[in-house]
């Protein structure tokens, strides 16, 4: 069975990333997400400070209330939280309050990624790696490395690097779909990640051409991707090669939200992921089968 994983019983969750719908508090995306069919939200409780991103903060009185209220409605789940970036004046001490809400709102990852500038700074991005989960650990949240094909992490080896040497029980690496594919990754390189190390994978599709810019890979990446199974995303290869996960649609496109609304969009992105999984979790199925 070289090349597949192994099936189980596990059911995934789907949830809303809060890219998808940027320009929402993490309260409306609660109930936009109840809405239109998921389990749970991704939502950013440390802003970026990215084009169309909401204005207040999601750490504030009001919303915290108003998203604690959303979620008692709607029994929707908190999955994982938003982003704690690694730049050069980073201070994993202000990520606390965001993993101390996200542990009271029963979150189980928070996502990391790395944005310095410098190529030779791999053992100061290993520090505060390590030190990011030391101060995740007491609230039971693991610290997911991504890899946007943009940042000072750009591949999986990159990534892979880091959570191997910080070498912390809660350390992870979360695998989105498109950056697989803008980064020209081989999707055989993820039967090298430790299972315990994936805990949800990032959904989106996209044309096949890779754009050959920084700026035309941030342009698709916030604000173009397609609903999987519109584009060239090898879904099934992807699934095969990685445990089971629970799934997160990150797909931000704005031109979809201005035709179609924010609910609409939403509730397309989740019907589109649930037929590319299903297809490529029939497909796993049958593969373990013949090779069985």
């Amino acid at each position: 069975m070289s090349g597949i994983r192994q099936v189980d019983t596990h059911k995934p969750l789907y949830s809303l990333a809060h890219l998808t719908l940027i320009n929402c508090t993490p309260a409306e995306l609660v109930y936009i997400a109840a809405r239109a069919g998921y389990d749970a939200i991704s939502p950013r409780f440390i802003t970026m400070n990215v084009p169309g991103e909401f204005r207040p903060s999601p750490l504030n009185n009001a919303q915290t209330r108003a998203l604690k209220t959303a979620l008692a409605t709607t029994g929707i789940r908190v999955l994982e939280i938003e982003v704690a970036r690694i730049t050069e004046d980073c201070d994993p001490q202000e990520f606390e309050v965001a993993l101390e809400l996200g542990a009271e709102l029963g979150a189980d990852h928070m996502i990391m990624s790395a944005w310095t500038k410098r190529r030779d700074d791999r053992n100061f991005l290993l520090d505060i790696y390590a030190e990011c989960c030391d101060l995740a650990a007491p609230f039971g949240l693991t610290v997911d490395l991504e890899f946007p094909s943009f940042s000072r992490l750009r591949t999986l080896d990159d990534v892979l690097d880091i959570v191997r040497a910080a070498n912390r029980p809660n350390g992870g690496i979360l695998v989105d779909t498109l950056y697989l594919h803008l980064s020209r990754i081989d999707i055989g390189e993820l039967l090298h990640v430790p299972p315990e190390w994936l805990h949800s994978l990032q959904i989106s599709d996209c044309l096949p051409g890779i754009a050959d810019t920084r700026e035309g890979m941030i342009q698709l990446a916030r604000d173009a991707r397609l609903y999987p199974g519109e584009g060239w995303i090898d879904f099934a290869g992807i699934i095969e090669r990685c445990p089971p996960m629970n799934y997160s649609i990150e797909l931000p496109n704005q031109s979809r939200v201005a035709e179609l609304g924010y609910e609409e969009h939403a509730r397309r992105c989740l019907n589109h992921a649930k037929q590319a999984v299903g297809s490529a979790c029939s497909k796993r199925r049958a593969s373990i089968q013949i090779t069985a």
